[in-house]
């Protein structure tokens, strides 16, 4: 986590656990680690977690079974994409148009820039 940035802490640990789904780290349907054992490895407060996993409910990526635990849901990298696509068009993209208006990039510049440079 870095505690610097501006960023809420819960919601790093948001994008934290959609980078383990979508990477397949986090298996679809499988039981995510628990609100403590991810308080732990990120070295955060388990009320900081419990509000990451809230918002990972409520955007039905994970669900509580009651005695057990979350899980995934079967769909959930699925999800995950739906949701960083929504960023990547509601925040990066338009930081993205303002930083190429100041340095006169061009969108065909970007494109070729882009179809040009290895991965």
């Amino acid at each position: 986590m870095d505690f610097a940035t501006d960023k809420p802490i819960y919601r790093q640990i948001v994008d934290y656990c959609y980078t383990r789904v979508i990477s397949g780290a986090w298996k679809p349907s499988e039981k995510a680690p628990s609100v403590r054992e991810l308080a732990v490895e990120l070295s955060v407060n388990t009320h900081t977690v419990l509000k990451a996993y809230e918002t990972l409910q409520d955007e039905l990526i994970i669900a509580p079974r009651r005695g057990m635990g979350y899980y995934l849901a079967a769909d959930a990298a699925e999800k995950v994409s739906q949701a960083r696509r929504r960023d990547f068009y509601q925040a990066t993209l338009p930081a993205l148009r303002r930083e190429m208006d100041l340095l006169g990039i061009t969108p065909d510049e970007l494109l070729a820039h882009l179809t040009s440079t290895p991965q």
